[in-house]
């Protein structure tokens, strides 16, 4: 159900990096809220569809964008106020999709436990007989 870590990290990476950029032609510099909410979107995209090692990293990424590039104009991170309450919005987000994945990988596995998949039936065909098998089978069927 989702991409594996190796390929999650960067595209989620990517994706911060889009979404920030957005937000920053969209004015977030003077509403870092406008920042915010699409950085919000990609974790928790990421934390149900990735694995959560890579999700909890691409958290902390778009928390590093936020605050250096959108909350600081100079790349420098920022620890105030603003940055962490960036922080516990993207920490929570990032558990709400974790815990989303969960209760979808739950549900979907109950499902099978009472609705297995039917099984597949293959198509055999019988393995050639000998000359003797043959008169013996018409011998008997007669």
């Amino acid at each position: 159900m989702g991409i594996t870590g190796g390929f999650g990290f960067p595209l989620g990476c990517a994706a911060v990096v889009a979404a920030s950029i957005g937000a920053d032609v969209a004015g977030a510099t003077a509403h870092p809220l406008y920042a915010l909410v699409p950085l919000a979107l990609v974790v928790v995209a990421a934390a149900a569809t990735t694995a959560p090692a890579a999700a909890a990293g691409i958290a902390v990424v778009a928390w590093a964008v936020d605050s250096g590039f959108i909350l600081g104009r100079e790349g420098h991170l920022l620890f105030d106020t603003a940055s962490g309450r960036a922080a516990l919005v993207l920490g929570a987000v990032l558990v709400v999709g974790l815990l989303s994945r969960l209760v979808v990988t739950a549900a979907v596995r109950a499902r099978r436990r009472v609705h297995p998949r039917p099984h597949r039936f293959v198509a055999s065909v019988p393995s050639p007989r000998t000359a003797g098998q043959r008169r013996t089978d018409h011998a008997a069927s007669a």
